[in-house]
């Protein structure tokens, strides 16, 4: 309904909404698990980002916690959840720890996908919902465009 729709619109600009993502990136993170937090500033002629660990003019603050869930032959999974929505931000923040997005050119993977894809992917949010009251989680299964995405929908299957 227009109203469910207003009121979900509302959780998202209210930061309600918990969003997951999968990424696929060619070096490990030197810890297993942790918080990242930059300082991002974002340049709109290339649009892209840069990331310093310390604040600066302009600049907006971005944190997000990720997780290594799968190594694969040569690739790790992160599962990551984002607590800001800075642009490209996870993009940004894993490459500035040494972990660029398989695929990623903007933020230094060495080459790209096939499809030109960079292999990062919403893969679940959570809200309760705004008229029932009732928690809600979407899932969503990776793009089966990619051996290392297959793998990974099988190791993760939805139930």
């Amino acid at each position: 309904t227009s109203k469910a729709l207003a009121r979900l619109n509302q959780l998202f600009q209210d930061k309600e909404v918990q969003k997951t993502y999968w990424a696929i990136v060619k070096n490990k993170p030197a810890k297993n698990e942790d918080t990242l937090v930059h300082f991002l500033i974002k340049n709109e002629q290339k649009n892209k980002a840069t990331a310093k660990l310390t604040d600066f003019n302009g600049a907006k603050r971005a944190e997000l916690t990720y997780k290594v869930i799968h190594q694969f032959e040569n690739y790790f999974l992160l599962e990551i959840h984002p607590k800001t929505g800075r642009h490209h931000q996870i993009r940004v923040q894993l490459a500035s720890i040494g972990c660029p997005i398989k695929g990623d050119l903007k933020y230094g993977s060495p080459r790209s996908n096939p499809d030109a894809s960079i292999s990062l992917h919403a893969r679940k949010i959570n809200f309760i919902h705004p008229v029932k009251n009732e928690p809600v989680e979407i899932i969503a299964p990776a793009p089966n465009a990619d051996g290392l995405w297959r793998e990974a929908n099988e190791l993760f299957a939805i139930k």
